[in-house]
């Protein structure tokens, strides 16, 4: 085996160490600007790249190790014959170590900076180089990752080296894969072009390995997307156990809700639907108003708060008879964040997250599907103009009820009914396979509080029945978005029944 290493790093994170163990096993190191003088001011023998291919580096650095006495000694397989004898006849010496990592492409491009240092910030001859020693693996061992380092030098100081060097390549092609995802993100926006195109790469970073995914039986991870408006996945976590799948999946229903609403703002999730959402003066009148929309479901279920959680709202939490699995907010001031852990029982497990509130702007979303994934854009409200449709208009508080729950709508499984009034969610009705059981779930769950409140749909009536069930139960307004070859008797019967309707013209179906 060839005793050449070839060391070209960014991350400088250990380097030093690992070419001291390298140059301990009987290896010659050849690396490259910044890493040579690294090498170099460690006290380390150093060949540069520019000794062996006889070129220098030129072309501001864009041109330096893509020569062929660098890609024949990481594309030589030294099991063939002919292979040998081209590399000597060529002069071309092996090289059995690789250890490259990559230009700060995503880190440029995550800050401010323009589309110039963007291009500059793009890698060449080090993906080119990780993909010749990848593919070679059989010959070569290639490292992209510090914290493998020292695992690699026990490989090759025990002789088992052989048997690491599949597992690096295959590592070694993700971080090129998940490298060039971004770069092909960021460029198919800046010029311009749709996201749909012939090819969707996207580019996801383990963040944090669970225990399983939504069942036990299941496993799972959550992943960052670095080029994605910021959301719950960038969450700290401040207390309590770890977060599972579900806790993610709830957590992130409760934060894209609340961060529609107006502050100060409550809104709390159950199995991936809004159990309850209210606007008022404080976020512990917030929350107090929202759990009693539904205290059962509420019970164990994830809160959410648009803003700093102090004080005042953690003492509402905290209640006797009250249970949270995970509560999130912008931040939590120091006694709030005392009085949760100085809380007996639940209080010792539950969640608490730090979250960036999600812009709205719209962005991507993914569901796999088996053999493939589904692509959409985010459900952002286009803002149409809404038209009155019936002959009784609302007033200016029924057209705040109606606007409140026209927010809550797109966070409600289909077929989604929800009724409230301008500060507060009352019943819910969600999942059902016709419209009409939501609505009558919806309504069961208002009760009385039903009379004079509004009614919200995020698809429009099929038929004038739901119509009929909601002036039964006393609700004086509905919004809905239109569209159904039944609209002119479903506003019929609402004129018959007195009531006020409006047409979005959007729908909001949630899957």
């Amino acid at each position: 085996m060839s005793k050449r290493a070839l060391i070209s790093v960014t991350d400088k994170t250990g380097v030093v160490e690992f070419a001291k163990g390298l140059a301990d096993l009987g290896f010659e190191l050849v690396s490259t600007g910044g890493t040579a003088k690294a090498l170099r001011n460690a006290g380390l023998a150093v060949k540069d790249v520019s000794d062996i291919t006889g070129f220098p580096e030129m072309l501001d650095g864009r041109v330096k190790t893509l020569h062929p006495m660098v890609h024949g000694g990481l594309l030589g397989d030294l099991r063939q014959d002919s292979h040998v004898d081209a590399m000597k006849s060529a002069g071309i010496e092996p090289i059995s170590i690789l250890a490259v990592n990559l230009y700060a492409f995503e880190k440029t491009v995550t800050a401010p900076h323009t589309l110039e240092e963007a291009i500059e910030s793009i890698d060449i001859g080090g993906p080119a180089m990780i993909r010749a020693a990848s593919k070679n693996w059989a010959n070569v061992a290639v490292v992209v990752d510090p914290a493998d380092y020292d695992s690699v030098l026990q490989s090759l100081a025990d002789g088992t080296i052989g048997d690491r060097r599949l597992a690096l390549s295959a590592k070694a092609f993700r971080h090129t894969a998940y490298y060039d995802s971004m770069i092909s993100r960021y460029l198919t926006r800046a010029a311009g072009e749709s996201p749909y195109s012939e090819n969707l790469t996207l580019g996801f970073r383990r963040a944090v390995a669970l225990r399983y995914g939504e069942n036990p039986h299941q496993s799972g991870a959550l992943f960052h997307d670095p080029l994605g408006t910021p959301g719950i996945a960038q969450s700290t976590q401040l207390w309590g156990l770890d977060l599972g799948y579900n806790n993610f999946n709830d957590a992130d229903g409760a934060w894209e809700l609340v961060a529609d609403l107006p502050s100060p703002a409550c809104a709390i999730t159950k199995h991936g639907n809004p159990c309850g959402a209210a606007v008022a003066a404080s976020y512990g009148q917030a929350f107090r108003i929202a759990r009693d929309a539904d205290p059962i479901s509420a019970f164990g279920g994830v809160v959410a708060i648009n803003g700093l959680l102090d004080e005042e709202a953690a003492e509402a939490m905290i209640e006797k008879g009250n249970k949270l699995d995970v509560v999130i907010a912008t931040g939590f001031t120091e006694g709030a964040l005392a009085m949760f852990k100085a809380r007996k029982g639940w209080g010792q497990e539950v969640r608490l997250l730090s979250a960036p509130l999600p812009a709205a702007e719209t962005g991507l979303m993914v569901r796999a599907i088996r053999g493939g994934a589904l692509i959409q854009d985010t459900d952002e409200d286009p803002g149409r103009e809404w038209r009155v449709v019936t002959q009784r208009h609302p007033s200016d508080e029924q057209m705040a009820s109606m606007r409140f729950l026209w927010k809550v709508i797109p966070h409600v499984k289909s077929n989604a009914i929800v009724v409230g009034n301008g500060q507060r969610l009352l019943g819910v009705g969600a999942g059902q396979m016709n419209r009409v059981q939501s609505v009558r779930l919806a309504l069961e769950q208002a009760g009385e509080a039903a009379k004079g409140a509004a009614l919200a749909s995020d698809a429009f009536f099929p038929f004038p029945d739901s119509v009929e069930a909601a002036a039964a139960a006393g609700i004086a307004c509905l919004v809905q978005p239109g569209g159904s070859k039944k609209d002119p008797d479903v506003i019929a019967k609402a004129d018959e029944l007195g009531l006020t309707m409006c047409f979005t013209g959007v729908r909001h179906f949630r899957h």
